[in-house]
């Protein structure tokens, strides 16, 4: 990872923020989006900065702006003087069940989860071809599992899961293109999550029979992009067995 030009979306905090630590350890300089977590980005970026000074950097923007997006690529290259590495992590996520659908619902879920990491990974695409880069998706276990009351977030998940491979077909022999899938890493923070019961029913059903940590993703995120040259158009399931025993 030494020098290496990372992007992330929502790298502020959460599974994003361990992603941000790992690959900065690795030797990676970061360009930090976040949408709303301003305080939160700027206490990884002053921890970072401390460690190694200017490796870190931050842009705000709302992902669902697609005219926007090739800024944050453009910022990236102005910063750092290239781009290697493109991690889509930013996610919306919110029930959605039948009768409940709107519009609305469908351009947030679709445009963060799928629409963005489209558009950016062709924004960026140019650059990582000069670098023999890679972009890292982060997908969800229930693109292949769905959750009840989830539809459009399945929905969404299920087509980058689509793009992920996609884009490894037309971005080869130069960009490879992979995704991890989390299991039980972080509960989402609604109440709906709260039941202790239902977290470990859930718990229950992985073959390791515990929760995963953020650097768990982190660590899968690191070796598709340091380890595994010859890896591409897949999908690393980091889900404590779970989805071999749904």
């Amino acid at each position: 990872m030494q020098n290496r030009v990372v992007l992330i979306t929502g790298g502020a905090r959460r599974v994003g923020a361990a992603i941000c630590r790992h690959l900065h350890a690795g030797g990676a300089n970061l360009l930090v989006h976040y949408r709303s977590s301003a305080v939160e980005a700027r206490a990884l970026q002053a921890e970072l900065n401390a460690i190694r000074p200017d490796s870190v950097a931050l842009v705000q923007a709302n992902l669902l702006n697609i005219a926007h997006l090739p800024t944050l690529v453009n910022e990236t290259v102005q910063r750092f003087g290239r781009l290697d590495v493109l991690v889509n992590n930013a996610s919306s996520f919110f029930p959605s069940p039948v009768g409940d659908i709107t519009e609305e619902t469908w351009d947030d879920l679709i445009g963060t989860n799928l629409k963005t990491p489209l558009f950016l990974s062709q924004a960026a695409a140019p650059h990582l071809r000069r670098t023999e880069g890679c972009i890292v998706n982060i997908v969800d276990i229930h693109a292949d599992r769905p959750m009840k009351n989830y539809l459009v977030y399945n929905a969404a998940k299920g087509g980058l899961v689509s793009l992920t491979r996609s884009l490894a077909r037309e971005l080869g022999p130069e960009v490879r293109v992979n995704g991890v899938a989390p299991g039980a890493i972080l509960w989402p923070e609604d109440e709906a999550w709260s039941d202790e019961l239902a977290r470990h029913r859930i718990i229950g059903t992985t073959l390791l029979k515990r929760a995963g940590e953020p650097s768990d993703i982190a660590k899968a995120v690191r070796f598709l992009v340091e380890d595994a040259p010859y890896v591409t158009g897949q999908i690393l399931a980091v889900d404590g067995g779970r989805s071999v025993h749904l």
